[in-house]
């Protein structure tokens, strides 16, 4: 029996890559980095790119570093390959979040075929969905999908999505007070041209009805704010995990993308809601509704009125990918002693 394996070409995980960076990330910062030597793929954050004011700790860093690694999973198993997974693989390297192999080749299943093919068609959609409810059985798969990795997905009921939206009202204006929040938010709003941050096309309309806490990007001269009724009766959902340690946010992060690109294929509009997890107090208010379990961010799921207009500006690759001689060489990795997923 032939059990040799053909690696997959640099040429193929570099295009693994280049899908990789189309993950989601606070204000749209990308704060990673990759190196390919085949047949791993080093995923790096790069906490250059790590936002002072609302991040601090980094978790939000590590929660978009983790969305890039389920990225790169998905596409790698999309182009034909089994993957492992090892988070965090060497201590004395903390920037080095995963290290994902291409192992041997594999056959593409329908489910990892959706995922993949969901990647490029994953935006934010920032603006008013249509008052429609999304059915008990595709929030059952969102829910399914962040238990694949690891976390929790929970939909909240009436009272609950009302409590929860105070709390993410309470955190914006609490946001808005903190010295130099403002001038982090335009630091990251583009109204030039670049790569990163948040486009002013992209940045949605105010709240009309004043229930929906969106970043206000779009509110400063020379634009005037938009504003439109959101649905009053969103569907929200809270993203949890067992601790809150940095493996943890690794963890909500390729949750959070696998959950987003089920979203995707499913034909539903999705919009992270972060600000109750920036804001201390509030966080730990949200904890008190999920006891036992560490919050990690609030999503807003439905069906959109309003095409995304396009995916937010990415990074080139000769950004993001480093050379084989740049930086110090991976050590081996260490495996966790948990079970890594095959996709």
């Amino acid at each position: 029996m032939n059990t040799s394996f053909a690696p997959p070409s640099r040429k193929m995980l570099t295009a693994c890559v280049r899908s990789a960076t189309t993950a989601p990330s606070l204000h749209n910062s990308q704060p990673w980095l990759f190196r390919i030597s085949v047949p791993h793929i080093d995923v790096y954050a790069d906490p250059s790119r790590q936002l002072p004011v609302v991040d601090p700790d980094g978790r939000e860093m590590l929660i978009s570093v983790g969305a890039a690694v389920f990225t790169l999973r998905a596409a790698v198993r999309g182009a034909g390959y089994d993957t492992r997974c090892e988070l965090l693989p060497d201590a004395d390297q903390p920037d080095l979040a995963a290290r994902v192999t291409a192992a041997r080749a594999l056959a593409v299943d329908p489910p990892a075929e959706a995922l993949a093919a969901a990647i490029p068609y994953r935006h934010t959609n920032r603006w008013p969905f249509a008052q429609v409810p999304v059915p008990a059985d595709q929030l059952g798969r969102l829910r399914d999908a962040a238990r694949r990795e690891g976390a929790v997905l929970t939909t909240a009921d009436p009272a609950g999505r009302d409590a929860v939206l105070g709390l993410a009202r309470h955190a914006d204006r609490w946001l808005r007070d903190q010295p130099d929040y403002r001038a982090e938010l335009d630091s990251w709003t583009d109204r030039r041209r670049r790569h990163d941050g948040v486009p002013v096309w992209s940045a949605g309309p105010w709240d009309a009805l004043e229930v929906m806490p969106v970043r206000d990007f779009a509110t400063r001269p020379p634009r005037r704010p938009v504003v439109e009724p959101f649905e009053p009766y969103p569907t929200i959902m809270v993203l949890a995990t067992a601790a809150d340690t940095r493996l943890d946010w690794l963890r909500a992060g390729q949750a959070l993308q696998r959950v987003l690109l089920t979203a995707t294929w499913l034909g539903l509009a999705t919009m992270p809601i972060s600000q109750p997890i920036e804001a201390p107090a509030v966080r730990e208010a949200l904890a008190a509704r999920t006891p036992g379990m560490a919050p990690q961010l609030v999503l807003r799921v439905g069906y959109g009125r309003v095409q995304a207009a396009g995916g937010s500006p990415r990074r080139p690759l000769s950004e993001v990918l480093l050379r084989a001689a740049d930086g110090p060489r991976p050590a081996g990795p260490t495996v966790l002693p948990f079970p890594s997923p095959s996709t």
